[in-house]
């Protein structure tokens, strides 16, 4: 999969630059370019053709959805996050007529940044090198709660139902505190990166959420719970 190129379009400094910084920690994403006004956005937009926009909305020259509505406008291929303090409902309903990805209120945490760019990779992931889906594949992509919902019946290729349903028990029995993959191994009596395979889908259909912890010396490990 290549490097999703992200534009970052926010007036304070400070903030754009923390973006830029949550960006380039998560896997395959990189910062082309970072925007403090509208019409500098709009110029970036047309030179680099990003395929991801980090959109704020307050602007002293306006409102960031002109730059969303001028975007779908002029056809752009490019998906957008709404990173704003904007908690009004109709802000939410008018990010979402124009096709916004997702919406996350200020300030943002990493782990809910992360989460937004993880979801998007692996959506755009979904779509890449295809030309035709099925209805199972819509639902996925377009409801992936409902298709995370424990219904293993429609498992892909590489993964085994009745595995696939050990591993879902797991969390509903034993770890409802959330686990990491060995744990998980030695519960279903699997191998740690058979295991990893299992969760990783189930957060990938958003049956579980994975974060990433550090143990006491300072390791990161993926840690898994149910939404």
């Amino acid at each position: 999969m290549k490097t999703i190129r992200v534009l970052i379009v926010e007036d304070d400094p400070r903030i754009s630059e923390l973006h830029r910084r949550f960006t380039e920690k998560v896997e395959g994403f990189e910062t082309v370019g970072i925007a403090n006004t509208l019409p500098e956005a709009q110029e970036m937009a047309e030179v680099l053709e990003p395929d991801l926009v980090l959109l704020d909305l307050f602007f002293p020259e306006g409102s960031g959805m002109d730059l969303l509505w001028k975007l779908r406008s002029q056809g752009r291929q490019v998906d957008l996050i709404l990173i704003t303090a904007a908690k009004e409902v109709s802000a939410l309903q008018e990010a979402m007529r124009g096709g916004a990805f997702d919406y996350i209120i200020k300030p943002v945490v990493f782990g809910r940044f992360e989460d937004s760019l993880r979801k998007f990779r692996e959506h755009r992931g979904q779509l890449e090198g295809r030309d035709t889906l099925e209805q199972s594949d819509v639902d996925k992509l377009l409801h992936p709660a409902a298709a995370g919902s424990g219904d293993t019946s429609q498992a892909p290729k590489g993964i085994d139902p009745l595995t696939l349903k050990k591993v879902v028990k797991v969390f509903e029995d034993a770890f409802a505190e959330g686990a990491g993959a060995e744990e998980v191994a030695e519960r279903i009596g699997a191998s740690r990166s058979t295991a990893r395979r299992y969760l990783e889908f189930l957060v990938s259909t958003g049956c579980l959420r994975a974060d990433v912890v550090y143990g006491t010396v300072g390791r990161p490990e993926r840690r898994y719970s149910r939404k």
